[in-house]
């Protein structure tokens, strides 16, 4: 049957809300939700959204989906083919089998943690855990999670079958470790467990794992620089120091 041609169109679409996350850079996200479960963040819903009216309901949900932009890849463009971290950085995979950044439309879906909804003079926030986006990042829209029907255990992950296990040791220098505590004390809630989370899930680049000998790396957390030194399978953190912002 011929359904005639499809023709291009205009869907609008605006942000009802921004993320305000611990990650001001790409760098050392987590390239999943949910593997980093002390990276906290807050969905600060926009206007007309921020009603209460429009979240209610929702507390009684543990988890909800995030449809959001890849706003840091809007001039980057889409590619057919991507290399997965997943895969090492060696393999190429179509772009729809994969969630990549770099699609099409530069949209994303994560699975966060409720932890809970605040409105303060009728305006409403949502706190989060388990996130994997970079500050600033736009929201979409919200949907809660359904575990019977978005929990399948018999759907196949294909490439990504099972959760990705801890890649790296993670030490800190006794002057790392005593920083960590004072700033803690300071209310970085939980810094430390943070930091050990996100490294040990070794955001370097894959080509970068596999170089022999030490690299040096750096990466922002909220208002920190965290610098770390990296050797194999084994990181130590070295210093972590509050930047102007």
């Amino acid at each position: 049957m011929n359904r005639g041609i499809y023709k291009p169109m205009n869907i609008p679409m605006q942000p009802i809300g921004f993320i305000r996350s611990g990650f001001p850079e790409k760098f050392g996200i987590p390239r999943q939700a949910g593997l980093v479960s002390e990276a906290s963040a807050s969905l600060e819903l926009l206007p007309p959204f921020d009603t209460p009216e429009a979240v209610r309901g929702l507390e009684g949900f543990s988890h909800i989906w995030l449809i959001f932009v890849f706003h840091a890849h809007l001039e980057s463009g889409w590619k057919p083919t991507v290399r997965p971290p997943r895969l090492g950085g060696n393999k190429r995979l179509g772009v729809f089998a994969t969630r990549s950044p770099f699609r099409p439309n530069p949209i994303g879906l994560s699975a966060v943690a409720l932890e809970r909804t605040v409105t303060q003079n009728g305006h409403t926030v949502l706190h989060l855990r388990g996130t994997d986006l970079l500050d600033g990042t736009p929201v979409l829209d919200i949907k809660p999670y359904v575990p019977y029907a978005d929990a399948l255990p018999e759907a196949q992950g294909g490439f990504a079958a099972e959760r990705p296990q801890p890649m790296v040791q993670v030490d800190f220098t006794p002057e790392a470790s005593a920083c960590c505590r004072d700033l803690e004390s300071e209310g970085y809630s939980r810094l430390e467990k943070l930091i050990r989370q996100v490294l040990e899930n070794d955001p370097r680049p894959a080509y970068q794992a596999t170089r022999p000998g030490k690299q040096n790396f750096g990466m922002r957390l909220f208002d920190l620089e965290l610098r770390w030194r990296a050797e194999k399978k084994r990181v130590t953190v070295v210093s972590i120091r509050k930047v102007a912002t």
